[in-house]
């Protein structure tokens, strides 16, 4: 494997990586708290839709992205409803989530455009368009940094900056800001926090919308960034697997990086060696796209009893009179 293969596969990494990420930060926002939400899935799904949907209707992918983000954030709506004002089942609100999401899109989809619960193919200016960084083409000569400049760090969407930022900024709010400092606190002890004279409710709720930005950006990106319209479930568990990254990472920010980009570097490898040749064997192309969901299993099952969620997580809070 010589040094231009390892770029592209690391650059499709990193594509691949980028909605996993904004749900797995999302879901971190949500579940720091103690609000558990299991419905990333069908928050993405609604927001990739609707980003399609308007992006296709108005040629514009920064107005799909409003709708995405909008799709998404109402779907959070309904959880923050069900699990935080009627203090239901967070668990199954999500699952609920889930399911709603996964037959209204298809519904939708044949009912508007007719195609089998797909979207029309976005084309030019319906997508969201590479980014080409300062002197990434001047630099391209230069030996070992030049590719990795111009070809892996530059010519990427808009969105997948935006997903790398919102990691330090993540880390910035929740560590260093009164209001993540409150949030994080709800997230273990929220009596504490309302006798202190902070409404539980609000910063939950605060949490929700949180999550359902991130959702909506991480949908949005799939449908006019990374794809070309919208097709039936294409989220194919990213939210699943965001959760279990989100599992692995220990609920950090910067953990939750390396973590997705773990994911995302073996479906890229996946998709480049459908049937990788180790010599002795060949690893058939099934378990090399099953490796994703493989790695999935094995940490719940190995880190699910390590790691330690907030206290307060997936429990109602019930103000004592």
């Amino acid at each position: 494997m010589d040094f231009a293969t390892i770029i592209q596969i690391l650059d499709s990494a990193v594509r691949l990586m980028t909605p996993l990420l904004l749900a797995c930060l999302a879901g971190l926002y949500s579940e720091r708290s103690g609000v558990f939400d299991i419905g990333l899935e069908g928050k993405m799904l609604m927001a990739a839709f609707t980003a399609a949907s308007v992006a296709y209707a108005t040629g514009s992918p920064w107005l799909g992205l409003l709708a995405g983000i909008g799709g998404s954030m109402a779907l959070a709506l309904i959880h923050g409803l069900a699990s935080i004002t009627f203090m239901g089942n967070q668990l199954i609100s999500g699952v609920a989530i889930n399911f709603l999401a996964s037959g209204m899109t298809v519904l939708l989809g044949q009912r508007i455009f007719g195609l089998g619960g797909r979207t029309p193919s976005l084309t030019g200016g319906g997508r969201f368009g590479e980014i080409t960084l300062p002197f990434a083409d001047s630099l391209q000569g230069v030996p070992f940094l030049g590719p990795i400049y111009s070809n892996l760090i530059s010519g990427h969407t808009i969105l997948v900056y935006v997903a790398f930022v919102c990691v330090p900024l993540t880390w910035w709010i929740l560590s260093q800001t009164r209001f993540g400092l409150r949030l994080r606190a709800v997230g273990e002890n929220p009596a504490s926090v309302d006798t202190a004279g902070v409404s539980v409710t609000r910063l939950r709720y605060a949490s929700i919308a949180i999550c359902g930005l991130l959702c909506g950006l991480a949908g949005a990106y799939l449908a006019t960034g990374l794809s070309a319209g919208f097709v039936k479930e294409m989220t194919a568990g990213r939210g699943f697997i965001a959760l279990a990254a989100l599992i692995f990472a220990k609920w950090r920010p910067w953990s939750a990086l390396f973590a997705t980009f773990l994911f995302g570097l073996l479906e890229a490898i996946a998709n480049r060696y459908p049937d990788l040749d180790l010599g002795i064997i060949t690893v058939p192309s099934m378990f090399m796209n099953a490796l994703p969901y493989i790695l999935t299993v094995i940490i719940l099952a190995g880190f699910v009893g390590r790691a330690i969620p907030p206290r307060a997580g997936g429990e109602p809070y019930v103000k004592e009179r």
